[in-house]
């Protein structure tokens, strides 16, 4: 397989090819890497596959899937080639591993958070459900963009209320866009700025567990409220 995007992918311990596995395709934030996602989706292993995908963007001390004219403005030829270059790493990498087709998902925190959204936009029922934390979707996607989201896409969207360099009203549009799209949308604001914090790292991974049938019946007690 020929792709620019260079990726780490853990499989869990007792990974066998004759059966299916969920996957998380986990994308970074601008200026990080994929080793800073493994290490956030690291309690996730022992059940998903993880595929931590490197931005092709040389960015500072990390990397970038693209690059921005402003805040909220990313150049527009850069961002169209990372998400026509994602969907097919996608597509490549769930040939070569025994990925669940039905349970494929997307996490994604700052800039990562962009992409995930864009590409459940765009992907249809390729994509079982996203994480996106702490993002924004470009207004061009939004007008431009062949949006194609599966009515049954998961979604799980959360936002810091002290976030510097996205504002909380954003998440809040971005969970009022997808509830055009899906009705299984969990909106998550939460105390904190552009970061994912310690009870958001819980979260998450619950959630996770829950959409792919993974959770156990005390995993389901402690989601109670998720949605209130």
């Amino acid at each position: 397989m020929n792709s620019p995007y260079i990726h780490e992918v853990r499989l869990p311990s007792q990974y066998n090819s004759e059966q299916r596995y969920p996957v998380i395709f986990a994308l970074h934030g601008m200026g990080s890497d994929e080793q800073d996602m493994l290490r956030l989706m690291e309690p996730l292993q022992s059940d998903f596959i993880i595929i931590a995908i490197r931005g092709p963007i040389v960015q500072c001390s990390g990397y970038a899937y693209f690059q921005i004219k402003s805040i909220g403005n990313p150049i527009r030829e850069l961002y169209d080639a990372s998400v026509l270059g994602l969907q097919q790493l996608i597509v490549d990498l769930s040939a070569k591993y025994a990925i669940d087709p039905t349970r494929r998902y997307i996490a994604g925190f700052s800039q990562g958070a962009i992409m995930a959204m864009t590409l459940s936009l765009v992907m249809g029922d390729a994509i079982k459900g996203i994480v996106a934390m702490s993002g924004y979707i470009p207004q061009f996607v939004k007008d431009e963009y062949k949006l194609q989201p599966d009515s049954e896409l998961s979604v799980f969207i959360s936002h810091g209320d002290q976030d510097h360099l996205f504002p909380l009203q954003l998440g809040e549009d971005n969970a009022d866009f997808f509830r055009q799209h899906t009705d299984h949308v969990t909106y998550v604001p939460y105390n904190g700025g552009h970061q994912v914090t310690p009870d958001l790292y819980q979260r998450f991974q619950q959630w996770l567990r829950k959409d792919a049938n993974l959770t156990t019946e005390d995993l389901n007690e402690d989601l109670k409220g998720l949605n209130s």
